[in-house]
């Protein structure tokens, strides 16, 4: 579980936000005293071994970030990505044990490698301990300043939300997340001596900051058609309660939050996008992607000026089978779903160019607000 990577400190603040808890989930809450006390002990034996060159450590050259709204094909990116041997990125051993990853992560992998599931639960990807991870896990587990915090009150969506808009974040708060982030990529620069790569939807909401903090950063910015988005998005929020609640799981509004979150991160990432220097931002349809993922890379490279795609595009070529019998989550469409969100989300199929579903006059009901 997400809280079980918390030290004393990140525990301690979970516990100041009441989280919901319920006797089914007791064996995941008895768990969570011994692993903060292990995650702090073992945080502080590696900053006695590694702190002072971590410190020390420069990032090799500004990162590259992949934006884009949760389930709009930024992992499937982040995937392909992280077969070029010029970036480093976030594995998932790093991302759930940010605190001591240096000091643990050669030994904990080969000890609890067989216990790592084949699959993520919210779909069919891979899974291993050195699969591309969101950077947000990690600095959720130590900041505490995450949309996934919700997690622990999700009948409380003004835990998801309180995040999102950096601009009404409490200083402190602000200050935390930044240097928790700023930790972390000095620690995956002293592993592995190479440019990060990073993926988080997170990073979408607050362009602004991330420009700030990184000038010379690249970004790359992945959308989809808006309905298998909010669609898929809606299997992921559902499983990511089911599996990370330590209370009873609460639906509260799906649908309703996704388009919302969709439609303000769509607003944040127009009104910012400005911010970011000619040149460092390319978007990629998903779609594209996914028909061609060396073709659309290679003009992703080019718009960009990054040098090595020739390296990419031979390791990702033994992966091209792989990648096209992938097999999605399947789901029947929602003719409902369907108007709403084209009715409420238009504005992103403009600006992506993305055609008016068909919607059939079958479809319209006493919901649609149609006779």
């Amino acid at each position: 579980m997400l809280w079980h990577g918390m030290n004393i400190s990140g525990l301690s603040r979970l516990v100041r936000s009441r989280p919901a808890m319920h006797w089914s989930r007791l064996h995941k809450l008895l768990a969570l005293p011994p692993m903060a006390l292990y995650n702090s002990g073992m945080g502080a034996l590696e900053s006695l071994v590694f702190g002072r060159a971590v410190e020390k450590t420069e990032l090799v050259d500004a990162p590259l970030i992949v934006l884009g709204f949760w389930r709009s094909g930024t992992t499937l990116l982040q995937n392909l990505l992280s077969h070029d041997p010029q970036f480093g990125h976030l594995g998932l051993y790093q991302a759930l044990f940010p605190w001591h990853f240096l000091l643990t992560e050669s030994v904990a992998k080969k000890l609890t490698a067989p216990f790592v599931p084949r699959t993520r639960p919210m779909d069919n990807m891979e899974v291993s301990w050195n699969a591309p991870q969101e950077d947000d896990i990690a600095t959720a587990i130590m900041s505490q300043v995450s949309p996934y915090m919700f997690l622990s009150r999700p009948h409380d969506v003004r835990h998801f939300w309180r995040a999102l808009d950096f601009e009404n974040l409490a200083p402190a708060e602000l200050q935390r997340y930044e240097s928790c982030l700023k930790l972390l990529l000095k620690k995956m620069t002293y592993q592995s001596r190479k440019r990060i790569m990073l993926k988080s939807p997170f990073h979408t909401y607050h362009v602004k900051h991330l420009v700030k903090m990184f000038p010379d950063a690249r970004f790359l910015y992945i959308h989809r058609d808006p309905y298998h988005v909010v669609r898929s998005a809606c299997h992921l929020r559902r499983r990511m309660i089911e599996e990370n609640t330590l209370g009873r799981p609460a639906f509260c509004n799906v649908e309703d939050e996704i388009i919302d979150t969709y439609r303000f991160g769509l607003e944040r990432y127009e009104q910012d996008r400005h911010l970011i220097p000619a040149g460092q931002l390319h978007e990629i349809c998903f779609e594209n992607l996914e028909a061609d993922p060396v073709a659309e890379l290679s003009t992703a490279y080019r718009s960009l000026g990054l040098n090595g795609f020739g390296e990419l595009e031979q390791a990702l070529l033994p992966t091209l089978f792989s990648l096209r019998a992938y097999q999605k989550n399947c789901f029947d469409d929602d003719p409902v779903l369907l108007r709403r969100v084209y009715e409420e989300l238009q504005p992103a199929y403009a600006r992506f160019g993305y055609a008016a579903p068909n919607l059939k006059p079958s479809s319209l009901n006493d919901e649609s607000g149609v006779a």
